[in-house]
């Protein structure tokens, strides 16, 4: 599998509504996954979630999430063309006040090398 590494100034932002389903991608992170946005929009976020990640990290994003807090961590994904990149996310929630509706945005940056091996290091004992 090939790694795409992020550039220093690649800056990843992502919309979902409730249920996970994608509302928004950034041109930065239609590159890096390898799509486009018509392909992403209306297509459950974990079109991108790489098998090597533990459920448990998803679980916690989640659980946090929807608490109304934000979560911070290191993820996995996978490319279409079923490559991998690293990043740092935070993913926060975010109220709209004309609708009521609560969408999660998550805004993703590049993963330095001791921070990706610290993150596989833990996920190892997840799983």
């Amino acid at each position: 599998m090939q790694e795409y590494i992020l550039k220093d100034d690649d800056f990843l932002v992502s919309q979902t509504d409730a249920k996970g389903i994608i509302k928004f991608a950034n041109d930065d992170f239609c590159k890096v996954a390898g799509y486009t946005l018509e392909e992403l929009v209306g297509k459950p976020h974990n079109v991108v979630r790489h098998p090597d990640m533990p459920k448990a990290a998803f679980k916690d994003l989640w659980e946090t999430v929807k608490r109304g807090e934000v979560w911070t961590g290191y993820v996995k994904n996978k490319t279409k063309d079923g490559g991998y990149y690293w990043v740092y996310a935070t993913v926060y929630p975010m109220k709209d006040p004309h609708t009521n509706e609560t969408t999660y945005m998550s805004c993703r940056r590049k993963a330095t090398e001791p921070e990706i091996q610290e993150a596989q290091n833990l996920y190892k004992t997840l799983r």
